[in-house]
């Protein structure tokens, strides 16, 4: 393929294209930063970095855009995870093998997959540069490096999860080690925390108490279990409709909540949680347990820290509405690494990536992106084996809801969404995005007609009619 960006030779041509990059960059957004461009001899028309959720959707929309010769996608990692059923896999509900596929098998046909970490990013000059030094020039770049795990900003971990009762959901080495912390436990506090950071999928810390409880009501532990979630916000939960909800829940099962409390050191030789009180600063709690759950604190990814398409706390800087950079109007993020005030939830980038699509294609045709992003995102919070509230909510944190009843009432209905037809939208509908069919993030009301059809229909009807139907082989009454 042809350079977008001609060679400049001469210092009479060097100086006009200086002053022409001026010109581009003074006049508006649809004038794009490609007046420069470093000396990749690897060129895109667009990059994409980051083989996640949001990564491949998009890979997936640009290759139908400017054709998969023209799409190069920069991803280090062997294995793709859907990482939302981490939650079941940490509570015995489902296989850690189910999450998992290989990312080759998840990139679209055709598109160039460069493995490798990303190592720089030089906006200025329209490339980026990987681990293994290779330099890449582009013409639209995607940012898609979600979000990043910062274990070791609590002492003692993460070399804590070599000893037993303790565990994670939020990673694939540690996400099995929850459930057995859970099997194992005999009687004491079974502790769930919460950081003071942005997190992914801010229901999950509480999802695997209320799977855990519910464990410990069927194993005839519950009498033994003192149930402790400490969590560094003010609230349980940041819609009002479904806080309520899940308040309820929680009094009626007798599990104790601390506000303001956050996680600072485990020593587990001890079995001890360290939490310190962010509304007494300096007071420090020392709490024994028989089973820890951490959440780990969250932060950017560090190479977008240090790059200048970060805002100040490291966030990839976009327009709420557009998901178009604020500065380099040639580039756009997606999903976690933003700093989008919305969730950060998988549904929440399926509903992005519709929007992103819709502002790249303008702005490839010189228009100005009109369709906005309204901050949906969808949070199925599960109460128990074969319960959830499914949490659907935007920008202004009012519900966004999706089914014609009242989701903050705990349904199986919603369980079996959850467990078992998200997943198959997930790999072969919105890794593949079936745009032409229907919008992702509303695809479940689509497929309630189907749930009435076929093996679906068999346990939500056992489980409508006698309340006791789950998908754990151990719980099925």
């Amino acid at each position: 393929m042809a350079p977008l960006v001609a060679v400049v030779s001469s210092p009479r041509a060097r100086l006009f294209a200086c002053f022409l990059r001026l010109g581009t960059q003074q006049a508006g957004p649809l004038q794009l930063h490609t007046g420069a461009c470093c000396t990749a001899k690897n060129h895109y028309e667009v990059l994409v970095l980051g083989g996640g959720s949001g990564g491949i959707t998009m890979a997936t929309r640009m290759k139908r855009r400017v054709g998969a010769e023209n799409v190069a996608i920069v991803e280090p990692s062997e294995r793709h995870f859907y990482q939302p059923i981490w939650t079941l896999v940490g509570a015995g509900a489902k296989e850690l093998s189910s999450s998992d596929r290989s990312t080759l098998s998840v990139i679209p046909s055709g598109v160039q997959w460069i493995q490798d970490r990303v190592a720089e990013l030089n906006p200025d000059q329209n490339c980026i540069r990987t681990d293994n030094g290779k330099e890449i020039s582009y013409r639209y770049l995607i940012i898609a490096l979600g979000i990043q795990l910062d274990y070791e900003k609590i002492k003692g971990l993460p070399e804590g999860f070599a000893y037993p009762k303790i565990g994670s959901n939020y990673s694939v080495k540690t996400v099995e080690k929850t459930w057995k912390a859970l099997q194992d436990f005999k009687e004491g506090n079974a502790l769930f925390t919460f950081p003071n950071t942005p997190v992914k999928c801010a229901g999950a810390p509480q999802k695997i108490m209320y799977l855990s409880e519910a464990y410990f009501r069927k194993t005839g532990k519950r009498s033994k279990a003192n149930i402790i979630f400490n969590t560094a916000l003010g609230t349980i939960f940041g819609v009002k409709k479904y806080a309520d909800a899940l308040q309820e829940i929680i009094r009626e099962r007798n599990v104790s909540v601390n506000y303001k409390h956050n996680l600072i050191e485990v020593r587990a030789d001890k079995q001890e949680a360290v939490f310190e009180n962010l509304d007494k600063p300096g007071e420090t709690h020392v709490i024994h347990y028989e089973m820890l759950h951490v959440t780990p604190p969250m932060s950017s990814p560090d190479v977008l820290k240090r790059s200048p398409v970060a805002d100040s706390a490291g966030w990839v800087d976009v327009d709420k509405e557009t998901l178009q950079h604020k500065k380099y109007p040639n580039v756009f993020g997606i999903g976690d690494c933003t700093n989008l005030p919305t969730s950060k939830t998988a549904a929440a980038v399926a509903a992005q990536s519709g929007i992103l699509d819709r502002t790249i294609s303008l702005i490839m045709k010189n228009q100005t992106p009109t369709k906005k992003y309204d901050g949906y995102t969808s949070c199925p919070l599960v109460t128990g084996y074969n319960r959830v509230i499914l949490a659907e909510f935007d920008y202004t944190a009012q519900p966004l809801e999706t089914f014609p009843f009242d989701q903050s009432k705990e349904r199986i209905s919603m369980y079996l969404m959850k467990a078992d037809m998200m997943p198959f939208l997930y790999w072969n509908m919105m890794l593949r995005w079936v745009s032409h069919l229907m919008p992702v993030q509303r695809a479940p009301i689509c497929l309630w007609v189907g749930c009435f059809r076929g093996s679906l229909w068999l346990p939500l009807k056992a489980g409508l009619a006698n309340e006791t139907y789950s998908t754990v082989p151990f719980l099925k009454s």
